[in-house]
C-alpha cells in the first residue's frame, strides 16, 4: 500500500479560503453554513482581542456583533488569497473596526464618570501583538475542543488525562493516576497514565496542525511549519512536522 505523502493529506484540508467563497458567491444553504462555519472559526479570536483591548465586556460584545453584521452583509466579499494568510486578512478586518469605532469615541462628548479605558492603538505594533496573541490562544482552544469532541464520540479520555496533566504538571504519575482516576470513575495506573497522555499530546498536535493548516492558503509541510514559528507554537509540534518530514524525504 502507497504511503501518504503529508504535503499532499494537509494540502487537503478545506481552508478558511473556501469558506469565505462559498459563504459569499455559492448557493443561498451553503452560503449560509459556511457563514456560521466561519464565524464559528473566527469569532473566538476576534472576542479575545476585543476584550482585552476594550476591557470592556459591554463594548467588545457590541464590536463582536459589528464584526459579524459586516460579513454577513458581504463587505468581506473581497477577500483574495493571493494577499497572504486568512489570520491576515481577519487582522485588517479587525484593525479597520477598531480605528472606526475610536473614531466614534472622539466624536462623543465626554461624559462625566465616563472612565471607560482607551482601547490599544489599532495602527502600532500593540495591536499586531494583541491579536497574534489571540489567534494563538483561539487556535489552541479549538483543539483542545477538538481533543473533547474525540473523547466525547469515541470513548477516549484524551482529554480528560491531558487537561488533568496541564492542571498538575509536576505531580508524579501514580499520583496523577489517582486523580484522573476520580475524574474517569475507573481506577488506572501510572502505565495507562504514560501511555495515554502520549496519544493524547499526539492527537492534540494533530488537532492544531489542522486548525493551522486551514488559515493558510497553501498549506504545505513548510507553510504550516512557518506559520507555527510565527505563532510561538512550533515548541509543541516540532517533533510531528519533522516525522512527517523525514517520511516525505524517504
Amino acid at each position: 500500500m502507497e504511503r501518504e505523502d503529508p504535503d499532499d493529506r494537509l494540502s487537503r484540508i478545506s481552508t478558511q479560503w473556501n469558506l469565505v467563497f462559498q459563504a459569499h458567491q455559492g448557493p443561498p444553504e451553503e452560503a449560509a453554513a459556511a457563514q456560521a462555519e466561519l464565524m464559528n472559526r473566527y469569532s473566538g479570536a476576534v472576542h479575545r482581542y476585543l476584550l482585552g483591548s476594550l476591557r470592556d465586556v459591554h463594548a467588545a460584545e457590541e464590536l463582536d456583533q459589528e464584526f459579524a453584521l459586516r460579513f454577513l452583509r458581504g463587505d468581506f466579499h473581497r477577500a483574495d488569497p493571493s494577499r497572504g494568510r486568512f489570520r491576515d486578512f481577519v487582522r485588517r478586518a479587525l484593525r479597520n473596526l477598531m480605528i472606526d469605532y475610536q473614531r466614534r469615541r472622539k466624536r462623543l462628548p465626554h461624559q462625566a464618570g465616563d472612565d471607560m479605558p482607551e482601547p490599544q492603538d489599532p495602527i502600532g505594533n500593540d495591536f499586531d501583538e494583541s491579536f497574534r496573541t489571540s489567534w494563538r490562544k483561539e487556535l489552541m482552544s479549538r483543539a483542545w475542543a477538538c481533543l473533547q469532541e474525540l473523547e466525547d464520540n469515541q470513548g477516549k479520555p484524551y482529554f480528560v488525562v491531558l487537561d488533568e496533566r496541564s492542571r498538575y504538571p509536576k505531580m508524579p504519575s501514580h499520583e496523577l493516576a489517582l486523580s484522573i482516576s476520580k475524574r474517569l470513575g475507573k481506577t488506572v495506573d501510572a502505565g495507562w497514565v504514560r501511555q495515554t497522555l502520549l496519544r493524547a499530546r499526539a492527537r492534540y498536535v494533530e488537532f492544531l496542525l489542522a486548525e493551522v493548516a486551514a488559515s493558510l492558503p497553501e498549506p504545505t509541510l513548510d507553510a504550516v511549519e512557518e506559520e507555527l514559528a510565527d505563532l510561538d507554537l512550533l515548541s509543541y509540534c516540532a517533533p510531528a512536522i519533522e516525522r512527517r518530514r523525514a517520511r516525505r524525504e524517504s
